[in-house]
């Protein structure tokens, strides 16, 4: 070898060496940990729109970016030990979903970004200072909206002319469910109804609240955030052979056989989230992404439970559905 060669090779080998550095630092897969308070089945179809989004924004499950699940099966009593499993993995963001699963991913870090979905409101619960400056290691997609609980009662007499008593099935151990009561008494007043609370914990089956609601001889149910997710066939089997309207906080429970849902879109909520993880993702901290409120709500109307009921929705509220079951 002259000493041209062995000085060319000697350069392009000291280039080299960062470069395959780089290379090898280029491919560092990122890792997202979702954790989830939802059971299995719910929480994979809750996931699908903001997988959706992230591939738009070019991330390739599998490829350009690995999630680790982490579901609660209902049980909120194991959740500190999965958000600790997330962080002894060392993820790059928690994605958080629920307020149980939220306030377990806070405890577990205060480094890891935290991407919240599905809170009622956190500034009322603690996890953020402010909604436009959230602080620490959190942010993400709130569920509230100042007039969410009118309008639940709101259609509920539209679509009930002569409506007057309403009971409303409640966890009293579900952490946002007291603020969102207080918004709907609230509305009641507004609206001349006479409000009928019905205390359920989260692991009784339906027919408790159903029996209660039954004996207070109320006219129509709303069933708050949180409650009977898994059971909702067997409620909405019980309401009709009651004869109980019922206003739902999530679409499964209308396609289930319930009457009306009216809630955030959560579709969109998930994709919004999608758009945290990424700027995370690429250096923003979460203490600089102000947290967004909902934009998106989603009417949902079942006229085959209708017609079961004995009752003819107005079309001034069909006109507002989003989906109609036929």
């Amino acid at each position: 070898m002259n000493r041209r060669t062995f000085l060319c090779g000697l350069t392009l080998g000291a280039l080299s060496a960062p470069l395959a550095h780089g290379a090898q630092q280029a491919t560092k897969v990122p890792r997202v940990g979702y954790l989830s308070d939802e059971f299995r089945s719910l929480g994979v179809a809750s996931f699908e729109p903001m997988a959706q989004e992230l591939r738009k924004l070019g991330y390739l499950g599998g490829r350009t970016i690995v999630f680790e699940h982490r579901h609660a099966e209902g049980k909120t009593e194991v959740l500190p030990a999965l958000a600790a499993e997330l962080v002894q993995l060392k993820v790059d963001v928690i994605v958080a979903v629920g307020t149980s699963a939220t306030r377990a991913a806070k405890n577990a870090t205060e480094t890891i970004p935290i991407v919240f979905t599905r809170i009622s409101d956190p500034v009322a619960l603690g996890l953020v200072a402010s909604l436009a400056r959230p602080s620490g290691n959190l942010t993400g997609v709130s569920t509230l909206a100042p007039d969410l609980a009118a309008k639940w009662l709101e259609l509920l007499a539209e679509a009930l002319p002569g409506l007057r008593r309403v009971a409303v099935v409640w966890d009293p151990t579900f952490p946002p469910a007291a603020l969102q009561l207080r918004e709907v008494e609230r509305a009641a007043r507004v609206l001349n109804l006479e409000l009928q609370p019905v205390e359920v914990r989260a692991a009784e089956a339906p027919e408790a609240a159903v029996r209660a609601v039954v004996a207070q001889r109320t006219q129509a149910l709303l069933v708050m955030p949180a409650l009977f997710t898994e059971q909702r066939r067997r409620l909405a089997a019980l309401a009709t052979q009651q004869r109980l309207p019922t206003m739902l906080h999530r679409r499964e429970f209308v396609e289930a056989g319930g009457l009306m849902s009216y809630f955030t879109n959560y579709s969109d909520m998930y994709r919004r989230a999608a758009t945290y993880v990424d700027k995370i993702l690429k250096g923003s901290k979460p203490a600089d992404l102000p947290v967004e409120q909902p934009t998106k709500f989603e009417l949902v109307i079942n006229l085959k439970t209708a017609k079961a009921l004995g009752l003819t929705i107005p079309q001034t509220v069909l006109l507002r559905a989003d989906h109609v079951i036929e």
